[in-house]
């Protein structure tokens, strides 16, 4: 650094945060000597090592740029200014502080939970007196603190040698270099807060994707990113109470085979049990915003997917599927875990608490896993619901692909579903395929090379609004999906994986908006349009076309492809096989629920029998009884208002304990 002459400055700050990086790294090496399980082996936390060395960064960058920052006001140049030194040195002294003691607690709740630190702990706030107590009595809380003053004089006197070689170090330097050194020492802080170069940021469950399982996951973050991370979502919790109230109706609607209240165990063990012989390959198709009221297949007169309809006249159509709730994310969680996402502050896949669930989808044994999307996983972290909980999955992502990125989604949909046939095709071994689009969304493009065949439409605007579109791009882009799903069956029936392949498509939401033209006002009035989608099973030589009007829903989806398949499989969560011979003797389907959440109005709701029963959470709104098949408002007897407000709020406790006690099995 002396012959590049970098300002003294510049030297302390960098010394200082090179040291801390050094120490965060022994911290981690202390905790994986102290807690590991004797078959961890050191070869398997490489990754872990340097995706830990990545979140320390970031924090030690955070730190570095409010001192850099700070200083970079004249009067407070902590070198050459008295008053810079001691603000310097109190800002030092409070990053000190909090690094200690979040390592301090961090350490503590790792040997009673085998879990890095969250801001459930702020929790027990609530009950200080007692917290303060037990902490007291059981962690010897006056020789923590005296060792923690000891651990920041000593650490301040480190930071003071950094300081003192500084100041023998040449003087200053020409104003020209101070800002040249001082704009790239800017950037690589902000870069080492990034933690990558990209378009998503470092997060959280980046390290759920690294190999190693579960703790080298909890290795390589570290107390302050994994606290920040679920600070959100600390009030994400559950009332066992209601839980246990509500499980005697959900054993019985699920048909838990060993109920127990006790242990709230809602496994389920099924059996092979399909027309299908053999077990065939699935390739399940999360299609962006795919609202049933704005196709082709619910009467739409701009009839905008055509190909589609007719694959419905082909397969196993449900035409009456709803989404939980709204979002993509919501939606791919839906579909992967069979829980709905009630998680009322951003989304579960962004919650460290819920990242480790089982899926069915682990029970195709023998399959491989893959997972397509055009852009990146780490879009809403669902990286860290993918990689950690399907061993072996294969993930494709932007830089995966030959395509070029056509915009901040990735690759066109088209050009992902030809990008996942090529890797289909040259499958050996049955497999298990999850194609996520991205196209039916703004900006809603239209890649330049699909111009020429892909014909666009113009209508009046009035005409667009009456069937659901706010304007003629927003018709292209629907369109467009219904074009891109053309290319990709005529490509796989060209492959010999075809004939023995289960396609499933499902909308991961709808789109909120008029449907009165369409389809009952209830749709139109309570929102369920942002949540009504097509839900369709198409292999042509294996089923046999079907059309359903009983209500389905998102978390049904893999019961009832691995019914489909043939594949004996665990449930432990919400979703029942829609297919399910003995029930659909029974009832025909007609017991069936669809549970919703709308998270920006604080609702929820229930189909069930053909009727939408909601009301405020809080008693922030009215209950509403409307009939889904008509244009009418029923009036709510008491003994239907017991029945639908137990029936609803039995879904959302039980999503609500779900999110966060549906572990994988170790």
């Amino acid at each position: 650094m002396e012959n590049l002459r970098v300002p003294r400055y510049v030297r302390w700050i960098a010394a200082t945060g090179i040291f801390f990086l050094l120490l965060m790294t022994a911290l981690r090496i202390v905790l994986v000597y102290v807690f590991r399980t004797p078959s961890q082996k050191d070869t398997e936390l490489i990754d872990a090592y340097l995706m830990g060395l990545r979140f320390d960064l970031r924090i030690v960058s955070i730190g570095c740029l409010i001192v850099f920052l700070i200083g970079t006001i004249p009067p407070l140049h902590p070198l050459d200014k008295k008053w810079g030194k001691r603000v310097a040195f109190w800002l030092w002294g409070i990053f000190i502080t909090v690094l200690a003691i979040f390592y301090i607690v961090d350490f503590g709740n790792f040997a009673y939970l085998s879990q890095r630190l969250s801001a459930t702990l702020l929790n027990y706030a609530e009950d200080t007196k007692i917290s303060l107590s037990m902490a007291w009595q059981t962690y010897h809380l006056g020789w923590t603190i005296l060792g923690l003053a000891l651990i920041i004089i000593l650490l301040l006197s480190v930071i003071r040698v950094f300081y003192n070689r500084a100041l023998q170090q040449p003087g200053p330097i020409s104003r020209t270099k101070r800002i040249v050194w001082g704009v790239v020492f800017f950037l690589a802080l902000g870069l080492g807060i990034f933690g990558r170069i990209g378009q998503f940021p470092l997060r959280w469950s980046d390290a759920f994707g690294i190999q190693g399982g579960d703790f080298a996951a909890n290795v390589a973050l570290n107390p302050l990113q994994s606290f920040f991370s679920t600070l959100n979502f600390r009030h994400a919790t559950y009332d066992a109470e209601k839980v246990r109230e509500a499980y005697g109706f959900m054993s019985n609607y699920l048909g838990v085979q060993q109920p127990d209240s006790n242990t709230l165990s809602y496994k389920r063990v099924e059996r092979p049990d399909s027309l299908i012989a053999g077990k065939p390959n699935v390739v399940l198709v999360i299609c962006e915003s795919f609202s049933m009221y704005k196709s082709s297949m619910a009467g739409n007169p701009l009839n905008t997917t055509p190909y589609f309809n007719e694959m419905c006249r082909q397969g196993i159509f449900f035409n009456q599927c709803f989404t939980p709730t709204y979002g993509t994310a919501k939606g791919v969680w839906a579909t992967v875990t069979g829980i709905p996402d009630v998680q009322l502050f951003k989304t579960a896949s962004r919650n460290p608490a819920a990242v480790d669930q089982h899926s069915i989808i682990n029970d195709f044994a023998g399959y491989e896993k893959h997972y397509f999307i055009g852009g990146s996983a780490s879009w809403a972290n669902l990286r860290g619901l993918l990689t950690n909980n399907i061993p072996g999955l294969h993930l494709y992502e932007q830089d995966d692909y030959e395509a070029e990125k056509v915009d901040v989604w990735g690759i066109s949909d088209k050009n992902l579903f030809l990008e996942a046939n090529k890797v289909l095709k040259q499958q050996q071994k049955p497999f298990f395929a999850v194609i996520q689009t991205a196209d039916n969304h703004r900006p809603y493009t239209i890649p330049a090379e699909d111009a020429t065949e892909f014909k666009r439409e113009s209508h009046r605007l009035d005409s667009l609004r009456t069937y659901g579109f706010g304007s003629n791009d927003e018709l292209n882009a629907f369109r467009y999906t219904d074009f891109c799903f053309r290319k990709f069956i005529e490509a796989a029936k060209k492959e010999p994986y075809f004939n023995n392949t289960v396609f499933v498509f499902i909308g991961d939401h709808g789109i909120p908006g008029d449907a009165t033209a369409i389809l009952p006002k209830v749709y139109t009035d309570q929102s369920l349009t942002a949540e009504h989608v097509p839900l369709l099973f198409y292999a042509p030589g294996l089923l046999q076309p079907q059309q359903h009007s009983a209500l389905a829903s998102q978390i049904d989806v893999l019961p009832t492809i691995a019914g489909l398949c043939n594949i004996g499989y665990t449930n432990t969560a919400l979703g029942r096989n829609l297919l399910d011979r003995q029930r659909l003797a029974a009832d025909s389907g007609r017991s069936n629920c669809a549970f919703i959440i709308d998270t920006e109005k604080k609702r929820l709701g229930l189909l069930h029998k053909g009727y939408f029963y909601s009301y405020g959470m809080d008693n922030s709104s009215p209950e509403q009884m409307n009939s889904i098949e008509h244009n009418n408002k029923t009036e709510i007897t008491d003994a239907m208002r017991k029945e639908y407000r137990a029936m609803t709020d039995a879904f959302y406790e039980t999503s609500r304990y779900l999110l966060l006690n549906n572990k994988k099995a170790k």
